[in-house]
Formats: structure tokens, sequence, C-alpha cells
């Protein structure tokens, strides 16, 4: 029993880590758009959203692959990871949390996206 926690709980920090990788790459290829092409950056704010989605989704889908079972559960566990780290790393470096509307819509998305991307793990494999 104790093995098959420290198992999942590797999988699970292994599915982030391959979000926050995936997130990072497409940050940099963002910024590399941004600077030199004529991208506006009026776009950042929906870009960085669908970022967010994809990066859940492959990282729900990677972690649905492993566990085999209640992928919508290990998803959306994903996404509410995802979505307190990325709260974290706000707090810390940028500005204090706020609880407000666009908050609660972040969270709903991660939520989501995570429960789709494990569904759609479960399902392929």
């Amino acid at each position: 029993m104790k093995t098959s926690v420290i198992r999942r709980s590797i999988d699970i920090l292994k599915s982030l880590g391959l979000a926050f990788l995936l997130t990072i790459i497409l940050l940099l290829i963002l910024t590399t758009l941004l600077t030199f092409t004529s991208l506006k950056e009026d776009n950042i704010t929906l870009i960085n959203t669908i970022i967010m989605i994809l990066s859940i989704v492959v990282g729900s889908i990677s972690l649905a692959f492993k566990v085999d079972e209640k992928g919508w559960l290990n998803g959306g566990l994903i996404g509410i990871l995802y979505f307190v780290i990325l709260v974290l790393i706000n707090f810390l470096f940028i500005k204090p949390f706020i609880f407000d509307i666009y908050t609660i819509g972040k969270l709903f998305i991660c939520l989501i996206s995570g429960a789709i991307g494990g569904m759609i793990g479960v399902n392929i494999k």
C-alpha cells in the first residue's frame, strides 16, 4: 500500500513536471514570436491561457497513461495542483494573492482542462 502511494505521488510529480516543462517551452516560443514578429501584445492573455490549457491536458494525459483508471479525477488533480503552483509562484515573485472572479475562472479552466485530459488519456490507452 505504501509503495503504491509513493509510486502514484511520483507519477503525479512527473506529470506536473512535464506540464510545467511544456509551459516553459511554449512561453519561450511565445516570447520569441513577440520579439521577432509583428504579433500584437493584446493577445498575450489569450495565448497564455491556451498554453496553460495545453500544458494541463498533456500532463493529465501523461498521468492517465500511468494510472489507467479514474482519468477525470487524476486529471482534475493535475489541473488543481498546476493552478496552486502558479498561484504560489505568482505570490512569491509578482504580487499578493487576490481571490476574485478571474482567479475562480482560472481555477475552473484548470480543473476542467485536467479532467478532460485525464479522460482522453484513459480512453486513448
